[in-house]
């Protein structure tokens, strides 16, 4: 059997494996799209907005407009983006050219006020799950565990980045997008800080404190660029890949050293390797499946079942502690 050092060592290099690859897809991550770049997907807007959204047409179609659709900010500029979007899908379909993505994204089919309902049902679905198990951890784990606090903090970053996460995949405009990336990235981050609480913080509460201050600087740091310097795509999704993989290896290595005197130490370390492994279904990359389906949304899909098992972790891992603690044992 490979010393422990060896398993870490591997570990790693898998894990740098994954960084590399994420960083040349994050190489292909752009916002224009062969699409809109079209003339004739150019041209039909242009037309469009000129005859459907000045004067009386333009009042005529906010009249008819349904509620919904106006309360989530659709304008009549963006129903011409819409059917302009689908004009030229078809004209790439008939001369058998592939689909092509726009601004970024897969044409989706539009549902109520949905831009990308299966994305946006998944999203909803992950907060849910997230706030069911939340709940039945406050339900089942008294107060005075040490990482209560901690934990109900994580979670309540977590439902923040799932609401804006559905907002987004409802409707794509520049705020929510922003609040999208920026939240996932402080889901990410607090994870980290989770990880050094549960690892040195219980025994080093200055090491945790100093921890927490440099993610809160880094996170600050993030978006301060995103937003005043470039908004570059590449550059986020590296960092947070980065980050990920630091995120990733000190679980791992914290579950390898607890192996023997953990029976649920297997939960945590499947569950970041599910988190990991599941982002890789991204690589898909097709064209909406019905114009629904695409491999974002599958991805989504597939983390639901990742919070019930991530939440059996914390709350064994919670009162094996609080019961170490009432016993005096020294905490690990």
């Amino acid at each position: 059997m490979a010393p422990p050092s060896s398993r870490c060592t591997s570990v790693r290099l898998s894990a740098l494996a994954s960084v590399a690859l994420l960083l040349l897809l994050s190489a292909t991550t752009v916002r224009s799209s062969q699409g809109d770049k079209e003339p004739v997907y150019r041209d039909c807007i242009k037309q469009c907005v000129r005859t459907n959204c000045t004067g009386a047409r333009l009042r005529g179609f906010q009249s008819a407009q349904p509620p919904y659709m106006a309360l989530t900010g659709w304008t009549c500029r963006d129903d011409c983006r819409y059917q302009c979007m689908w004009t030229t899908v078809g004209l790439y379909q008939a001369e058998g050219y592939r689909v092509p993505q726009f601004h970024g994204k897969w044409p989706f089919a539009r549902f109520l006020c949905f831009e990308e309902p299966a994305s946006a049902l998944a999203s909803l679905l992950n907060g849910l799950a997230c706030l069911l198990m939340l709940l039945r951890y406050r339900s089942t784990v008294p107060r005075q565990s040490p990482m209560y606090h901690t934990i109900t903090a994580f979670s309540l970053v977590s439902l923040n980045a799932w609401f804006w996460s559905t907002v987004f995949h409802t409707r794509d405009t520049y705020l929510t997008e922003k609040m999208d990336y920026f939240c996932a990235s402080a889901v990410i981050l607090y994870s980290i800080y989770l990880c050094c609480v549960r690892t040195l913080g219980l025994r080093r509460p200055a090491v945790s404190s100093m921890v927490g201050v440099l993610l809160i600087l880094a996170f600050t740091s993030h978006v301060s660029y995103l937003t005043f310097v470039s908004f570059d795509y590449g550059y986020n999704m590296a960092a947070n890949a980065t980050i990920g993989m630091v995120n990733l290896l000190w679980w791992l290595c914290w579950c390898w050293q607890n192996r023997r005197t953990l029976p649920y130490w297997w939960k945590c370390g499947l569950v970041v390797l599910l988190l990991h492994g599941l982002a890789l279904l991204e690589l898909l990359d097709f064209p909406p499946l019905l114009w629904v389906l695409d491999a974002h949304a599958v991805w989504h899909l597939s983390t639901i079942p990742v919070h019930f098992l991530f939440y059996s972790f914390l709350i064994d891992d919670s009162l094996h502690l609080l019961n170490t603690e009432k016993m005096g044992v020294k905490l690990e």
